[in-house]
């Protein structure tokens, strides 16, 4: 028997049959998101799995796990103000897992680690956003000229749907 039709009926002897356990998907990213000079993502907070995109692509959307999910830990995101962080979650709530993490998937690319830096710059915009606090709506009043016209539209529309009940009679 020559090795190669050895090696195809052994099976059973990769990392998981040895006891080890493999580091494929579900690890860590490997650094962390900074989002200015104080606010950053520790790489601890991070989570990624490469899973198989959905879509076009052939036999290589089949065989290559190019989609990236990125799980944040919002708890562990450092530097942010309590109003920040409320607005963060606020902003995230509809993306959050049962664990109370952020998921942003990416499969914009072909490429795995195109799609990472994709999810990556998402997750650093997310953050971003929650920074910056909220204009304060102030109250304001219609002008006197907006008022008299909105008032003599009315008037038009009255009118017409008068006009219509006289002589339809239905």
């Amino acid at each position: 028997m020559d090795g190669r039709a050895s090696r195809r009926t052994s099976r059973g002897g990769g990392p998981q049959a040895r006891g080890e356990r493999r580091a494929r998907y579900n690890r860590r990213v490997s650094r962390a998101i900074v989002v200015n000079s104080i606010v950053r993502v520790p790489e601890g907070a991070l989570h990624v799995r490469a899973v198989r995109a959905s879509g076009p692509g052939g036999q290589n959307v089949n065989k290559v796990a190019t989609k990236v999910d990125l799980r944040v830990d919002l708890d562990a995101v450092e530097g942010l103000s309590a109003a920040a962080r409320s607005r963060l979650t606020t902003l995230c709530r509809h993306r959050l897992d049962a664990d109370g993490r952020l998921m942003v998937s990416s499969q914009a690319t072909r490429n795995q680690a195109r799609n990472l830096e994709d999810a990556r710059d998402r997750v650093r915009a997310l953050v971003a956003a929650a920074l910056r606090e909220p204009r304060p709506r102030r109250a304001s009043a219609p002008s006197a000229g907006a008022r008299e016209r909105r008032l003599d539209a009315k008037k038009r529309r009255s009118a017409l749907k008068r006009e219509r009940t006289r002589r339809g009679g239905w």
